[in-house]
């Protein structure tokens, strides 16, 4: 049930509460869609569909509006415009037919479903002629979709590349789940944003910092626990120390977990002298007591990420030795490992393990954590998301709409009534125009007149997103990935 202390009349752009003046006379369904548009040369093709069910029990499930919230916004928009625009007569009919319930129903893509660009994700619309206006009064609300799906989404195409290399490397896919961790919470812009943010991350990973995502994912989507972390240094807790005890700061750590794995920050000074002498040297024997269960991590934090991660491991290979795994790359000790947090995206991951390969290193060895560039480097845009309106219904005759705008025509949108299907080459297609077949049809009815209608497990969603055999094979997929292009390029969407 949504939030008590939270006023649904006030979450959209104010303006909107002037629509219900400007639609067509005898107007009673307003149907509308979400989409993240195709965008030529874009470098993600297809998207993670994560989030909805969120928002949802969150802010629309259950009696979300009463006369106090009412009255509230009614003398909020008349400060606000300095006029009475406010539709008090339509939500207090709301109110009293439905018990404050909203009259609308969403049909939507299951919960991590990987879609390819530019097809319908979502469609809204109203159940009661009298509240045509409210299909797009939440556009503002449902809109903020973009945020978890874009996470969902570059979070799984790190997972591509990271796959991709340590199948290449190693011979399997073992500890992929673990090998980028969250490292974000600090840096977004909000306790909603880490999260949001956060627990579209666990569609695809197990490994985070970021506690918000963990909650979130225990209280929405029926996880108790959805990700782990290990003790771990920060440089406050080396430098507080002073600088010529550091070797007794790497020590305490050492002392204080002994039983399981550890990561300890090393560039407070100088990372190669600190791996050199302090951990090859001085705590060397302390570090080769530990076992593959209580590894010593060793973080890097600043410099160039691939030339200082390739100086840190041959360092570490001088000092402690490697083996040779069954496809002929190098390994070091199994207590012995490395994450890199600094300055990780996409393309600087992909840089980095395709060095450590060339130099003849399984991915095996290192891990990565990324902030910013999972959590908060990216907009509306990133994806193209848009929602728009494309079928109404006046004087009881149905009309297909939509926008085609003369100078952007990668904005025209999708016209009439709309489904999602697979289609006899198994791709995924939207069929306009009222054409589909309701039993082909894979949007699933979700919430209607304020109720919830299906419950997605984390589970459920990590299933529905989990990597094809053909993601983690690179030929494979850039054929896939082709033939996709020309499929969407075609217009068969």
């Amino acid at each position: 049930m949504a939030a008590q202390d939270f006023n649904f009349l006030l979450a959209t752009d104010s303006y909107k509460i002037t629509h219900y003046k400007q639609y067509p006379p005898n107007v009673s369904r307003i149907y509308s869609y979400f989409e993240c548009r195709r965008k030529k040369g874009s470098q993600f093709n297809e998207v993670v569909f994560f989030g909805l069910q969120y928002l949802m029990k969150k802010y629309l499930a259950g009696p979300v509006v009463t006369e106090e919230k009412i009255q509230e916004a009614k003398v909020f928009y008349q400060m606000h415009f300095r006029q009475t625009v406010f539709d008090e007569e339509g939500w207090r009919k709301l109110l009293e037919k439905y018990d404050g319930r909203l009259p609308i129903r969403i049909k939507a893509v299951p919960e991590g479903r990987i879609i390819p660009r530019g097809n319908v994700l979502f469609t809204v619309e109203n159940t009661d002629p009298d509240f045509f206006w409210l299909t797009n009064y939440i556009e503002t609300m449902l809109v903020q979709m973009w945020y978890p799906i874009t996470v969902a989404t570059i979070s799984r195409e790190f997972k591509k590349i990271l796959a991709k290399h340590l199948k290449a490397t190693s011979g399997s896919l073992e500890g992929l789940d673990f090998k980028l961790h969250d490292f974000g919470y600090r840096g977004v812009s909000s306790q909603e944003s880490a999260a949001l943010g956060g627990a579209a991350h666990l569609v695809n990973f197990c490994s985070t910092d970021t506690v918000a995502g963990l909650l979130m994912a225990q209280r929405y989507y029926s996880c108790p626990m959805a990700g782990f972390s290990i003790p771990a240094a920060e440089h406050s807790t080396i430098i507080s120390w002073g600088k010529s005890k550091e070797k007794e700061a790497f020590e305490r750590v050492l002392d204080q977990f002994s039983s399981g794995p550890v990561s300890v920050v090393s560039d407070s000074y100088d990372i190669f002298k600190a791996c050199k002498n302090i951990w090859g040297d001085e705590l060397k024997e302390r570090v080769m007591e530990r076992s593959q269960d209580s590894c010593l991590v060793i973080r890097p934090d600043s410099g160039d990420p691939a030339e200082t991660l390739i100086e840190v491991i041959k360092i570490l290979e001088e000092c402690f030795g490697c083996s040779e795994n069954s496809m002929g790359y190098k390994v070091l000790p199994s207590y012995l490992r490395i994450i890199q947090g600094d300055g990780i995206d996409i393309n600087s991951v992909e840089e980095i393990l395709q060095k450590l390969s060339d130099e003849g290193w399984s991915a095996e060895n290192v891990f990565f954590g990324c902030g910013s560039a999972l959590l908060q480097k990216l907009n509306r845009d990133t994806l193209s998301c848009a929602f728009k309106c494309s079928y109404v219904e006046t004087n009881g005759k149905g009309m297909d709409v939509f926008k085609q705008p003369v100078t952007d025509p990668s904005k025209e949108s999708k016209r009439g009534l709309l489904s999602l299907r697979k289609n006899s080459d198994g791709f995924l297609e939207t069929v306009e125009r009222g054409a589909g077949k309701p039993e082909e049809d894979l949007l699933v009815p979700v919430f209607e007149n304020g109720v919830l209608l299906q419950d997605y497990s984390l589970e459920e969603i990590r299933k529905n997103a989990r990597l094809w055999d053909e993601e983690v094979s690179p030929a494979q997929h850039n054929q896939d990935q082709e033939l996709l292009h020309k499929h969407i390029i075609n217009g068969l969407h």
